[in-house]
């Protein structure tokens, strides 16, 4: 959408942002169809958001691992972020700093500059088994957070309507100075000092709310993991966390990622590694033995005379890759049990090996196991 290659620094990003933001802006559309205004809308929504994503640095390592899939999360393309369900109102004042570059102060608007309050961020913790990291799983999440009033519907006002249009600003919720200076005539906007920039003043305060139009309260959000995720990944639904005061743009729910050990399968990126101990006999002989995989049991051939360190590779048995292209491997070490207690016919048994030329291994062997065995210390 905005025509930069993967490597664009933030500069990059805010000068191709910024063009696509006076190409498709509302106030640059007049004279133009309702058809034609409605596509310039619809473009100037995608183009905030491919800047919103994209320079901000947790969510752009989202969008290179998971790509248009990040909005399986509630955000990113598609997903209810500034595309799917947030206003022209909350976009300008959202890049209001590079709008008010672009077109001078008050946000880029025409129609005015109130000032829209953003409520915070929540951050919750979500533990997954290997199973769910491999598969994708949806939880559901009793979360605690602000929500608007209901009975203000977030105005802070009482019954919803107890409020009058600031005389001072006349609701643009900002006031223009004028000032000589060497440099000429210089125009500024700040804040109403009367409303706080909102453009409007409560008569009557919400009896249940006391002004702020909002309520704390305990929600069920299902949350839904992609396949792929690792330990320590943050992932972001907009508009999950806290309403802002007296309306405005709620904040985000950021979910952490906590991946639960194990007890059988360990994890390297996105392949699993199991250490599969073989008794002697089978080691010798060959034999049928069945290892642990993410979704059940697999059963392995051993081949005559299988020695410790050689890995075992089942293609296609790890865990996907978070942008889609493909599963790991699932690598099973080979080692070999030697037994510490023997009764007197194992040993004497044993003895009768001892000093056999096949028992004892030659230099070459010697070095083939070494470099089998190598791979362990790396």
């Amino acid at each position: 959408m905005l025509g930069v290659s993967k490597n664009a620094t933030a500069d990059e990003l805010k000068k191709a942002y910024r063009k696509k933001a006076i190409q498709y802006h509302p106030d640059r559309q007049q004279g133009k169809s309702e058809e034609e205004k409605k596509e310039a809308e619809e473009k100037f929504k995608e183009a905030a958001e491919a800047y919103d994503v994209l320079s901000n640095p947790d969510k752009r390592a989202r969008y290179d691992q998971f790509g248009h899939n990040m909005g399986n999360m509630g955000g990113g393309f598609g997903g209810g972020g500034f595309g799917g369900g947030m206003s022209m109102d909350d976009i300008f004042s959202h890049f209001g700093d590079i709008f008010g570059d672009v077109f001078g102060g008050g946000g880029g608007r025409q129609r005015g500059g109130r000032r829209v309050n953003r409520g915070t961020d929540l951050r919750v913790k979500v533990r997954g088994t290997l199973k769910d990291v491999a598969h994708g799983v949806e939880k559901k999440l009793k979360i605690p957070r602000y929500v608007a009033c209901e009975d203000c519907h977030g105005t802070g006002a009482k019954g919803g309507t107890a409020y009058k249009t600031c005389d001072h600003c006349h609701g643009t919720g900002v006031v223009t100075q004028v000032r000589q200076t060497m440099l000429g005539m210089m125009q500024t906007q700040s804040p109403c000092p009367q409303c706080g920039g909102e453009g409007k003043i409560i008569t009557d305060k919400c009896p249940h709310c006391a002004g702020e139009g909002i309520e704390r309260k305990e929600e069920i959000i299902t949350v839904k993991i992609p396949a792929g995720v690792s330990d320590g990944m943050t992932l972001s639904m907009q508009g999950k966390g806290n309403a802002a005061r007296r309306g405005g743009v709620p904040g985000d729910l950021l979910i952490v990622i906590e991946e639960e050990k194990d007890a059988e399968l360990q994890r390297e990126d996105n392949n699993l590694i199991y250490n599969l101990i073989l008794d002697f006999p089978t080691a010798v002989f060959g034999g049928k033995v069945e290892v642990p995989t993410i979704d059940g049991r697999a059963r392995l051939t051993i081949d005559p005379g299988t020695q410790p360190g050689k890995v075992l590779r089942l293609r296609g048995k790890g865990l996907p890759s978070p942008n889609g292209y493909g599963n790991g491997d699932m690598l099973v070490n080979i080692m070999v049990y030697v037994p510490q207690n023997l009764n007197r016919e194992e040993r004497e048994a044993i003895e009768k090996l001892r000093g056999s030329e096949n028992m004892t291994p030659s230099e070459s062997e010697k070095r083939s196991i070494f470099a089998r065995l190598r791979h362990l210390f790396d």
